[in-house]
């Protein structure tokens, strides 16, 4: 089928095909979460039914991005593929609660994901910054995905390596293209202690991504942030639904850990609960059935993972689209946590 290129592309022939037949005799398209997706757009659709078909009056559709340098971004890291599989042939391994999808297809240039609408749950902002609440969460759905995976990934070869991938390879040469930008942009938010470890750092990236894939490891879902997290405010509601699942990674789950504690959640929150937070997702991967994994090692392994992050943090913030005020707000608040995480935790110090 032709893939939707812009909003205006959704017509109920389109969707008919989508639906696998199902006749849509009306639909209407209104645009959703400006700024805060980078990698793919994301409408609300009201739809009307030749006939009863069992669907709901309304979806959302995520489908391919349209700013050109992003699609670009997205095309060379596999992104549209990799959530397509996902929802195929792994969500129903893992307890962590997603949308239900009704249609997903992919050509490799582009995509359509029709999906459960839960806009009547809250999306997580990063610009706010996550509460203790809303990080126990996070940290609770993420002990559940990683458990299902941990150190059982041999057959995933279709999702990239944090090290020795494309994935990896794209990442070292967009960080280093995008770290001067970086500074450029939220520099700002970046103090001196940290500028000075440019050189280093950068050359350092393919010994870092190889330590973040180092034993044991598991299924990430790699872009773990608070606006690819929906919370429930109903009684019906699960407490917590992920979404998102364009990056996933193979590598130690505290990456994930990391990202969230390190650039979603508030500082005042992490710098006072940190070590209770990891023991909490020591205790999630335990209940999992995984046993061999203690709060020290957690530890040391997130100390690794949060310097790791430079990587992600200059790559977002150095080459994506940050024109647009959402995305710039939540970028300068993602830089200015990665900073704080970094000097509370010393994390330069473990460059080689």
């Amino acid at each position: 089928m032709k893939l939707p290129e812009s909003i205006a592309d959704f017509t109920p022939g389109l969707l008919s095909e989508a639906l696998g037949g199902i006749g849509v005799a009306e639909v209407i398209a209104e645009p959703l979460g400006e700024g805060t997706g980078m990698m793919a757009e994301i409408s609300r659709l009201t739809l009307k039914y030749d006939s009863d078909s069992g669907l709901p009056g309304c979806m959302i559709a995520k489908y391919t991005c349209s700013n050109p340098t992003n699609r670009e971004i997205a095309i060379s890291y596999n992104l549209y593929e990799r959530e397509s599989r996902y929802f195929a042939e792994l969500d129903r391994f893992a307890d962590i609660v997603t949308p239900q999808i009704y249609h997903s297809f992919t050509d490799g240039q582009g995509m359509l994901i029709l999906m459960e609408d839960l806009s009547d749950y809250a999306v997580g902002r990063q610009v706010v910054g996550a509460t203790l609440e809303q990080t126990e969460l996070a940290i609770d759905e993420l002990a559940k995905l990683h458990g299902a995976f941990w150190n059982r990934i041999e057959d995933l070869d279709w999702v990239p390596g944090i090290a020795s991938s494309y994935h990896a390879d794209n990442m070292l040469n967009l960080a280093n293209l995008g770290w001067d930008n970086m500074i450029l942009l939220f520099g700002e938010h970046v103090p001196d202690a940290i500028r000075s470890q440019r050189d280093a750092y950068l050359a350092a990236i393919p010994q870092i991504q190889a330590e973040q894939c180092d034993v044991p490891r598991t299924f990430l879902h790699g872009d773990f942030r608070m606006e690819n997290l929906l919370y429930g405010t109903g009684p019906s509601h699960h407490p917590l639904v992920v979404i998102d699942w364009q990056g996933p990674l193979t590598g130690r789950g505290v990456v994930d850990v990391a990202l969230f504690l390190g650039q979603s959640t508030s500082t005042a929150v992490r710098q006072n609960h940190e070590r209770e937070l990891l023991g909490r997702y020591v205790s999630g991967l335990a209940e999992a059935g995984v046993r061999d994994y203690d709060p020290e090692t957690a530890f040391a392994h997130y100390r690794s993972a949060i310097l790791y992050n430079w990587v992600y943090t200059a790559v977002v913030a150095g080459t994506l689209d940050a024109s647009n005020e959402v995305a710039f707000a939540w970028m300068s608040e993602m830089v200015a946590r990665q900073s704080a995480a970094s000097l509370d935790l010393e994390v330069f110090e473990l460059l080689p």
